[in-house]
């Protein structure tokens, strides 16, 4: 199995070993679990991790409090495939998941492929889903369907529908048609004809949203979320999905030096503040807290877009094109990670273990003294050691997916062997610029030693006796990680289009409006899976 520590049992008897060491107690507590993810989130965008950022004081504290670590890193380095590799524990190559998903997709996250929220939720966990989700809207690839309880949340990227409430967007967008003779300005990158819709459960509850008050709503149905299922006596996985920092950016209340992208970063910096009192408030020391992102900063949004650190790909940059979200440079991948659990995770411990969202699920499953899922491979581990300050040691091996600027999507074209990186594809996404940087393939592969060179500025000289003698080794690894792929149960995502799948609330409105707020809630009939039904109102 690659990329795992042993079997899903002796993970688990590890993990529970740790849990008792550090903290020895005559019976296992399930602890409380929550992942927040951040959307677009730049490794530079945390104050911790970068001296320049001063709109994140709550994260700080929860990195002073928790361990920070250096070199974490997405799954994908793109929306879809990142969250599915999270809640599956599995790379795109495995679980299907290659690209975004679309307002008019058909499928979603294959069925096959079980997620986190149900591992939990067979091992009595309450399980709450808040956020954005872009792993399928019909039919049973909607997350209430996919082993959340409770679901509050837009179906896709916020930039996926018009609002009333446009915020910041490079280009910008027009606010939602009120009438259907208006004549409208269409731009290629913004969508005019459906409004985007806010779900509670099935249900369409408002739509379009209102994108000034979504962080406060988010807020309050995670902190409702937390107070009810810690007044039902049962353990919680809370995965909270971030609108910040993917454009449309909010307006905020009151201007900030920083401008529009640092007033949107004290906001989430906020909300993820007020999640942490919450957390404490019922019980501190019962809940694990996760902080990470969900790839790189979109760079072609200018100033809208979020911090590097130093991460900057100064190879890619010196030929044109972002080396940040969408690409396989350490600007698209690598992000800001915190994990907080107070008494059992050391304060204020940075660590540099080589670490992934994808060992999110197998590590979670440990702590909750669940099974990892029979007959599959996991690109994850458990890093329960790392977590307790038992290690420093993570992966061996990463892998990093092609996420849309070059190579075909989900190839495996890119990756990590301690401190080197190895590309045989590299690509620029669009930059602020407007440029693209063009696909390169190469063989042998460009090899960069991050520890001296982190800005991956430089590649190895091919005939260095450093490049001649970790070649082979290189080699083998990215032989032997395709081998495990191609010889696993890799699932097919369905990227099928239609438009009457499209989350409606009012098919007869422009926009889909809904005539009032719940007023004209319309629900999803998962009992009518044909490909012609569209969401109506009740």
């Amino acid at each position: 199995m690659f990329g795992t520590m042993g079997t899903p049992r002796a993970v688990l008897v590890l993990a529970m070993a740790l849990v008792g060491l550090w903290a020895p107690c005559a019976t296992y507590k399930q602890p409380n679990l929550i992942v927040i993810l951040a959307d677009d989130v730049g490794w530079g965008d945390l104050g911790a991790n970068w001296a320049e950022t001063k709109e994140t004081p709550h994260l700080d504290e929860l990195a002073a409090e928790g361990t920070r670590f250096l070199d974490f890193h997405s799954a994908a380095s793109t929306c879809s495939p990142s969250r599915a590799s999270l809640l599956t524990g599995r790379l795109g190559a495995r679980n299907g998941v290659t690209h975004n998903f679309a307002v008019t997709s058909v499928g979603g996250l294959p069925l096959n492929e079980t997620t986190l929220a149900e591992v939990l939720r067979g091992a009595g966990y309450s399980t709450g889903a808040i956020g954005k989700w872009h792993l399928g809207h019909h039919g049973h690839h909607h997350p209430s369907f996919r082993g959340f309880d409770y679901y509050f949340g837009i179906p896709y990227s916020h930039d996926m529908g018009c609002t009333d409430t446009p915020g910041y967007n490079l280009p910008p967008c027009p606010p939602c048609p009120w009438h259907g003779s208006i004549t409208r300005v269409v731009r290629k990158d913004c969508y005019t004809e459906v409004a985007l819709p806010l779900f509670e459960n099935t249900t369409i509850i408002q739509q379009p949203v209102n994108l000034s008050s979504l962080a406060e709503r988010y807020a309050e149905e995670a902190a409702r979320f937390i107070r009810r299922a810690s007044d039902s006596g049962r353990p919680f996985f809370l995965y909270l999905a971030l609108a910040h920092m993917h454009v449309p950016l909010g307006v905020p209340p009151s201007p900030l030096a920083s401008g529009i992208y640092g007033a949107s970063l004290s906001e989430m910096d906020a909300l993820v503040g007020r999640v942490k009192q919450v957390a404490d408030s019922h019980g501190k020391g019962n809940t694990l807290l996760w902080f990470t992102g969900d790839n790189g900063p979109w760079a072609q949004k200018c100033e809208l877009a979020g911090r590097l650190g130093p991460f900057i790909g100064a190879w890619q940059q010196q030929r044109g094109g972002s080396s940040a979200k969408q690409t396989t440079w350490e600007g698209g991948h690598r992000v800001p990670a915190l994990v907080y659990w107070p008494g059992r995770i050391p304060a204020k411990r940075t660590s540099s273990a080589l670490l992934s969202a994808l060992d999110i699920f197998p590590t979670l499953v440990a702590l909750a003294g669940a099974v990892l899922p029979p007959n599959r491979r996991f690109d994850g581990l458990d890093v329960s050691p790392v977590l307790f300050g038992w290690s420093d040691v993570g992966h061996k091996v990463l892998l990093h997916p092609n996420s849309g600027a070059a190579g075909k999507d989900g190839g495996i074209e890119a990756l990590r062997l301690a401190q080197y990186k190895a590309f045989y594809t590299t690509g620029g996404a669009m930059a602020c610029d407007g440029s693209i940087g063009p696909a390169e393939h190469h063989q042998p592969p460009l090899i960069f030693n991050l520890d001296r060179d982190i800005q991956e500025q430089a590649a190895l000289d091919v005939a260095s006796r450093e490049y001649e003698e970790v070649l082979p080794a290189i080699s083998r690894a990215y032989t032997q990680a395709l081998e495990d792929i191609a010889t696993d149960n890799i699932s097919v995502a369905d990227y099928s289009k239609d438009p009457a799948v499209t989350p409606c609330c009012d098919p007869q409105h422009v926009a889909c409006r809904c005539h009032a707020p719940g007023a004209h809630a319309a629900v999803l009939d998962h009992r009518m899976e044909g490909r012609t039904t569209r969401l109506g109102c009740l």
